[in-house]
């Protein structure tokens, strides 16, 4: 796409260097990013300004088209250019012992040419790699090359089936080809541009609901490295975006769509093979409720069945509904399942109240004075049953709602489903909803304690009258309070929490977010896992679009 091109300056290059595309220097530019040469400094905030690069190079904006009313916050912006990596300026301190790299994926490209995409989630995958080393930061980004986004740059136009837009036919036959090709799953996506995962045998694979829209990448350069291929013949056409990932395995959920209900699989390290572990069939509705996410506890999996169910009828629409590809039954009713890892026997499967999430928390296991399981508890981000928040993530209403109160109400819902053979289970929010500003999304937790009891969770909230989750949160589970981290007009990505190796307490570490800022900038932020205070930032060269989900991958 010529809205990529970008030119760099391939001068005065260090170790910690400044690149963009391929494409000759514009005249103008600025030298490239290299060593510390300034000496500390205060900054306004009362940062310690250290590790400082040279000065930041500016920016060539692509030709793309602008939304009117909205060229300041870049969350909601394409990516200005297809790459770029440089050392940053650091104020603050970042601790020593944070020694690795983190990696955010999401959507980041939102047009072609003069067409602008709708939703939120179409956009052509972004991926951003913080790396840090001794103190210093390292920041660069690059567009994953999935076939959806070369087959776009190569024919300036849609050609796969994306969130919510539709390759639009050049005839009747084309037409018929396509419903073909949909039904094969030739014609969906594999723009992954959803999460991004660290295997257990390090390998790292970016991720969306579809399987084929798996990705290996390589984490220190980001170069795409090809397919992630499945080698079982479980078939199948989406999955969960977000399967449970540990240095010992890879669990996720495959709906069927054709037999109502999930296959709950398994894959070892070093291995492509998926194995079955049990399946789970649908109790209501004409589909399976849509997986997003699931929890897993250290015996069982958690595989929630929502009334906001697949549709296959709005799957062959050229033109959105409100809920793209997911229909709304409440007559269907709302079910969460229990499935035990070992044998792959369900060992509960009960009734809930109506509920809309899409990111899981975490869930752990009760036990009574004898230490027998007797309850799953499983929290997650719920929207109050409310399916209106899929339409309000429609990029016009996101760039158009700023100072409205329009983002709907969440809660940290949290799940118990007793395993006594009981047909009900419960729904309460864990927490007042009102400590949060009744908005919750985009979750972290130390992985330490995935599936087990824990007390503290990292998550954007609201900063009422809002429009998106604005402040990032760190909730207390245990004591049933929130801090907030907020910086008005702002708008935080997920709050990543980094366990300090060596660490005994819950929330010793560092949560790392990314943020666009109401000028147009955005910066990485360092908060303390405990205190919730920031420690240190680091200025981007140029506000990035929001980004979804990341991993940590450690140095080796």
């Amino acid at each position: 796409m010529a809205s990529l091109a970008f030119s760099a300056s391939r001068t005065n290059l260090s170790p910690c260097h400044f690149a963009g595309s391929d494409t000759p220097k514009q005249a103008g530019e600025g030298p490239a990013l290299g060593k510390s040469i300034f000496p500390r400094k205060q900054n306004t905030s009362g940062l310690t300004v250290t590790n400082v690069a040279t000065k930041l190079p500016p920016t060539v904006l692509s030709p793309q088209k602008e939304v009117s009313g909205h060229r300041k916050l870049a969350a909601w912006t394409s990516v200005r250019q297809e790459r770029w990596e440089g050392e940053l300026v650091v104020e603050g301190e970042i601790p020593l012992w944070l020694d690795g790299t983190y990696l955010r994926n999401g959507p980041g490209l939102w047009h072609i040419g003069d067409y602008n995409f709708r939703h939120l989630f179409d956009g052509y995958a972004t991926l951003v790699r913080l790396h840090f080393e001794n103190g210093r930061l390292m920041m660069g980004h690059r567009q994953i090359e999935s076939e959806a986004y070369k087959a776009a740059k190569r024919n300036k136009r849609l050609c796969y089936r994306e969130f919510s837009e539709v390759p639009k036919p050049g005839n009747f036959l084309a037409y018929i080809g396509d419903l073909a090709n949909l039904f094969s799953g030739a014609s969906l996506t594999d723009n992954a541009n959803t999460g991004v995962v660290k295997l257990g045998d390090g390998r790292v694979v970016c991720i969306t609901e579809t399987m084929k829209g798996s990705i290996e990448i390589d984490p220190n350069t980001l170069d795409t490295i090809g397919k992630f291929e499945y080698s079982d013949t479980l078939g199948g056409l989406i999955h969960s975006a977000h399967p449970i990932v540990t240095d010992t395995e890879f669990l996720t959920l495959l709906p069927d769509l054709i037999n109502p209900g999930y296959l709950v699989v398994r894959m070892e390290p070093g291995s492509n093979e998926r194995k079955l572990i049990g399946r789970v069939n649908c109790r209501g509705g004409p589909a399976p409720g849509w997986v997003h996410s699931f929890p897993v506890t250290e015996h069982y999996i958690v595989v929630p069945e929502m009334p906001l169910r697949y549709c296959a009828q709005n799957l062959l629409k050229a033109e959105p509904t409100p809920l793209y590809k997911f229909e709304w039954h409440p007559e269907s009713k709302a079910f969460v399942h229990v499935m035990c890892k070992a044998s792959g026997k369900i060992v509960a499967s009960v009734e809930v109240p109506l509920y809309v999430t899409f990111h899981f928390i975490n869930a752990y296991e009760e036990t009574d004075e004898d230490g027998r399981v007797t309850a799953v508890v499983a929290d997650c981000c719920e929207h109050n049953a409310d399916t209106s928040i899929l339409d309000k993530l429609r990029l016009q209403n996101l760039r158009t709602s700023s100072g409205k109160d329009v983002l709907p109400d969440a809660r940290v819902g949290r799940f118990v489903i007793p395993l006594d053979g009981s047909p009900y289970g419960k729904l309460e929010a864990a927490l007042d909803p009102d400590e949060h500003g009744r908005g919750m999304d985009m979750c972290s937790i130390n992985p330490a304690f995935l599936g087990k009891k824990y007390r503290y969770a990292y998550a954007c909230g609201a900063q009422r009258p809002c429009y998106f989750p604005t402040p990032s949160l760190r909730l207390d589970l245990v004591e049933k309070k929130a801090k907030n981290w907020f910086d008005e007009g702002s708008v935080p990505s997920e709050p990543f929490f980094v366990a300090r190796p060596g660490g005994t307490e819950e929330d010793d570490g560092v949560v790392i977010s990314m943020i666009s800022d109401k000028n147009g900038e955005g910066y990485a932020l360092i908060l303390d896992g405990s205190t919730f205070e920031e420690i240190a930032r680091a200025k981007f060269p140029y506000g990035l679009p929001y980004g979804l989900h990341g991993c940590w991958v450690p140095k080796k």
